[in-house]
C-alpha cells in the first residue's frame, strides 16, 4: 500500500479536529490572558466529551498557546518574545533587558570518551563543566551545561567553588578571545535533570542548541543549551543567525 493511501485512510483524531477548532476560537473571540470557559461550558459549546476537551487542551499547553493556574483556570498564552541566540547573548558578554543566565555550579572531571572526542581532548583528561539557567521576565527558559577544558584555563584560580567558581570559568573563557561559533539545533525530551530547572515534567519536549566555541585556530568549549519547546521556537533573521523566542509569562501580561 502507497504513503498516499494509507495516509488518506487514517481519520484525523477528534481531539485534534477540536484542538484546531478551540485554537481558531481562542483567536477570534479571546485576548491574551484571558480566562477560558471551563470544561462543562466548553464542553456544551462544542458538543464534545469531556476527555476529548482535555486532550485538546492539553495539547495547546503542550504547544504554549495555552497555560493553566490553579486556582485561575485556563489562560490564553501571551504571544512569544524574541531572545536571540547569537554570538553576543551567549553568557559571556552582553545584556539583554529581562534576559539572564544565573549560574547553578561548576564541576571538573575526566572526560568521558564521548565528551574526549567532541572536545578533541584525550580520554580522561579534567574538564571543568558550567551549569547555569537562562531566566526571561523571571521564568526558567532553559538549562546549559557547558565543557571547558581545564588545560585552556591555566589561571583559573583553584579556591573558588561553586557559582563563583562558574563565573570564573566564564570569565577566563572570555578572556580567551573567542573568534568563532557554531551551533545545530534538533528537538529532544527533557531528561530528569533538565526536566527539574525546567519545572516540566521529564519527557516534555524540548529544543537543543549545541554551539561549539573556537579560539586561536581550536576548540575552546562546547555548550548544550536545553530550551522549553512549549514556550520558545526559533527564528532566523536576514543574517542567518537562529533566534529563540519565548512566550511572555502570562501573569506578568495579566498584572499589567
Amino acid at each position: 500500500m502507497g504513503q498516499g493511501t494509507l495516509t488518506a485512510t487514517v481519520a484525523e483524531p477528534k481531539y485534534w479536529h477540536l484542538r484546531t477548532v478551540l485554537l481558531r476560537t481562542m483567536n477570534t473571540e479571546f485576548s491574551t490572558g484571558q480566562v477560558l470557559p471551563n470544561e462543562r461550558e466548553l464542553s456544551a459549546r462544542f458538543g464534545v466529551a469531556r476527555a476529548t476537551l482535555r486532550q485538546a487542551l492539553d495539547q495547546l499547553e503542550l504547544e504554549g498557546r495555552l497555560v493553566r493556574r490553579r486556582g485561575i483556570g485556563t489562560l490564553v498564552a501571551a504571544p512569544r518574545v524574541g531572545v536571540p541566540v547569537g554570538e553576543r547573548e551567549s553568557g559571556r558578554a552582553g545584556v539583554v533587558l529581562g534576559h539572564e543566565w544565573k549560574a547553578v555550579d561548576c564541576t571538573t572531571a575526566a572526560a568521558s570518551a564521548a565528551l574526549a572526542r567532541t572536545l578533541g581532548i584525550a580520554e580522561g583528561e579534567q574538564v571543568h563543566t558550567v551549569r547555569r539557567l537562562r531566566v526571561v521576565q523571571g521564568v526558567t527558559v532553559a538549562v546549559e551545561s557547558l565543557h571547558v577544558p581545564t588545560a585552556g584555563l591555566p589561571h583559573l584560580a583553584v579556591v573558588v567553588d561553586g557559582g563563583d567558581r562558574a563565573r570564573g570559568v566564564l570569565r577566563q573563557l572570555e578572556r580567551l578571545g573567542i573568534d568563532g561559533e557554531s551551533r545545530s539545533v534538533e528537538l529532544g525530551v527533557a531528561e530528569s535533570v533538565e526536566a527539574g530547572l525546567l519545572e516540566r515534567p521529564p519527557g516534555t519536549p524540548v529544543l537543543v542548541v549545541t554551539t561549539q566555541y573556537a579560539a586561536a585556530g581550536r576548540l575552546a568549549a562546547f555548550g548544550v543549551s536545553t530550551y522549553r519547546a512549549d514556550t520558545c521556537k526559533l527564528t532566523f533573521g536576514e543574517s542567518g543567525a537562529a533566534a529563540v523566542q519565548v512566550a511572555t509569562p502570562v501573569a506578568a501580561a495579566t498584572a499589567s
